[in-house]
């Protein structure tokens, strides 16, 4: 087939831009040949299982899926009862960008709390951890977080212990969207068990499609007690791959030799650069409005500033009623792509 885009162009959108890493698509090519056993019971997915638990230990059991609303549907509807809730962030991805699917799919009810940084703390989850036993209301059940969050926001170890201690000792039971789990470890600088399975957290979704996959995420139950009926479930949701082997190839070569590590950290580095380079530019008119601490940038463009930019630089409003964008780096964001970003930005402001 005739190459049908330029490969040389970049966007700062999303991390879900980039292509397939090259040691992905490697693994797909070796995984591929004569047959195996489908909708999981192949060998690529078994070694998957093997894989997990020497990150996020000997408890943990792994459900590829399809994509990342899938895996957190999924795994939402195996913690609760029909008449529970979930408490999340009114930024959460759950809430805002999965189209209802937790609730229309599951028919579970999301309880929202406003955050100043998209993180949640247990004071903030109090707001709506209340009313059990009371018939008219959705029973608060479980507490999804995000890490890391939809603000490019970053918990700490400790802060996700005091959310699953509180959770915990109220009943309620706690998901983590990892969507972007490797970012959060590249940033923490710590194993993946330790911001989940070891600070308490009871199932999680993992993360791949935002950091080199070409498609595919998982279900990873931490806490058996936490979760049931994921067998049945995976397949309810249409989330059963039936060449499930090149979903778990994907997840193998990524958590091989710290790819997870590696890609994320270079995208995290990318960032970075990019909030210093326009911060000693100080080009007038941008604003910074939140933390960069992993793979995102936030900023306040003057009027009309943005659109321009998007002439050449592919990237999303936040929120256009305050003229707020988000710049987003990846895997393969190098050096240079920052620097022409950088130079166009302030070219653009310096008019």
């Amino acid at each position: 087939m005739t190459q049908l885009h330029d490969t040389n162009y970049r966007g700062f959108a999303s991390d879900n831009y980039a292509g397939a890493h090259p040691e992905v698509l490697a693994a797909i090519a070796e995984a591929n040949g004569g047959h195996q056993v489908a909708y999981g019971e192949d060998v690529y997915t078994a070694r998957l299982g093997e894989v997990m638990k020497q990150h996020f230990g000997e408890s943990a059991e792994v459900f590829p899926v399809f994509n990342g609303t899938g895996a957190n549907v999924t795994a939402l509807t195996s913690m609760l009862p029909r008449w529970g809730a979930v408490v999340a962030t009114s930024t959460a991805h759950i809430h805002t960008d999965e189209n209802g699917a937790p609730e229309r799919i599951s028919g579970l009810k999301l309880l929202t709390v406003d955050t100043p940084d998209g993180k949640l703390t247990p004071e903030l989850i109090d707001r709506e951890a209340w009313g059990w036993g009371d018939e008219h209301r959705a029973q608060p059940l479980a507490v999804s977080i995000t890490q890391t969050t939809e603000l490019g926001t970053l918990y700490t170890v400790d802060e996700i212990r005091a959310i699953t201690d509180h959770a915990h000792s109220l009943g309620m039971k706690v998901h983590l969207d990892g969507a972007r789990i490797s970012n959060a470890a590249a940033a923490l600088g710590v194993p993946l068990r330790d911001f989940t399975t070891d600070a308490g957290v009871d199932i999680l979704s993992f993360g791949g499609t935002k950091n080199g996959l070409l498609y595919g995420e998982a279900v990873v139950v931490l806490n058996p007690e936490a979760s049931d009926g994921l067998l049945f479930l995976r397949k309810l949701n249409m989330q059963l791959a039936s060449k499930m082997r090149f979903v778990s190839a994907q997840l193998i070569a990524l958590l091989t030799d710290d790819l997870y590590l590696r890609s994320a950290g270079h995208a995290n580095d990318m960032a970075a650069r990019l909030r210093t380079a326009l911060e000693e530019a100080a080009p007038p008119g941008l604003e910074f409005t939140r933390e960069t601490q992993a793979n995102a940038v936030f900023a306040i463009l003057p009027p009309g500033v943005a659109d321009r930019l998007r002439e050449s630089f592919r990237f999303y409003d936040w929120d256009p009623a305050t003229r707020e964008v988000r710049w987003m780096t990846a895997y393969d964001t190098t050096e240079g792509d920052i620097d022409a970003f950088v130079a166009a930005i302030t070219a653009e402001l310096g008019q």
